[in-house]
């Protein structure tokens, strides 16, 4: 699966507000999609650049504490929405994750994780 396909089949989860591909070291998306003109509308791109930053943290804390783990994903709950960040486990060397905004009150978040975990492992970069 490509990053188009893969964006696209991350937007189709229930309750998804925006997603994208992200290059955790640089903070750039590669490919970004939102749904526009809602009151949830968001930045992706700024919301990747920013997400960069936590994965690069969580990296370091681990680093530091000496786990020897990897992250699967990190999850930041709104009142309004959930923030999910999956570190891709296939992309070939490059430091990647989905990132994807869902609108809490339409998303199931255990689904959502699952379709990530899919698409996670068709994703080819």
């Amino acid at each position: 699966m490509n990053i188009e396909t893969a964006l696209k089949e991350t937007m189709a989860i229930d309750g998804a507000l925006g997603a994208a591909l992200v290059d955790y070291d640089s903070g750039m998306a590669l490919g970004a999609l939102g749904e526009s003109g809602s009151a949830e509308d968001v930045d992706m791109e700024l919301a990747a650049a920013r997400s960069a930053e936590v994965v690069r943290a969580k990296l370091r804390t681990l680093e530091a504490l000496r786990i020897n783990d990897s992250i699967e994903d990190i999850l930041i709950t709104l009142e309004t929405q959930y923030h999910l960040i999956r570190l891709l486990s296939n992309a070939g060397g490059s430091r990647l994750f989905l990132y994807l905004v869902l609108d809490r009150e339409r998303a199931n978040l255990a689904l959502a994780r699952h379709h990530l975990r899919r698409i996670d492992g068709e994703l080819r970069v």
